[in-house]
């Protein structure tokens, strides 16, 4: 059994900061890359960031010089630093851990059940 769980939604006004988190618990052997998507209504997923278990980041253009992406390790915790925050960036967002359960077990995705970022003043 395996458990993604997010939290730090929240309202905030235009400019403003949240900070999200996702822990990764459970049947863990290995944890490989972690991630953050969103989905406004109306509209598909799309990514946010990515960060590899060595720490190579990737984010979206929208979001770039305004988004931080990072990882403990040692927690299974992969967190969104989000600053500048438009309304735009109305969305649920949802963590994405890829995780294999034992040795010589394929990787599988587990998402998280999502939080609600609503930007507005």
């Amino acid at each position: 059994q395996v458990q993604v769980v997010e939290s730090g939604g929240g309202l905030v006004q235009p400019g403003g900061s949240l900070r999200l988190t996702c822990a990764a618990s459970g049947s863990i052997f290995s944890l490989n890359a972690m991630g953050w998507y969103r989905q406004a209504p109306g509209k598909q997923r799309e990514l946010v960031a990515t960060i590899t278990s060595d720490g190579s980041t990737n984010y979206a253009d929208s979001v770039k010089g305004r988004f931080t992406i990072s990882r403990d390790n040692a927690k299974n915790t992969v967190y969104l630093q989000m600053n500048s925050l438009k309304p735009e960036d109305t969305a649920g967002y949802y963590c994405n851990a890829v995780i294999r359960k034992g040795w010589g077990t394929r990787a599988n995705d587990y998402w998280g059940q999502g939080t609600q970022v609503t930007v507005s003043s």
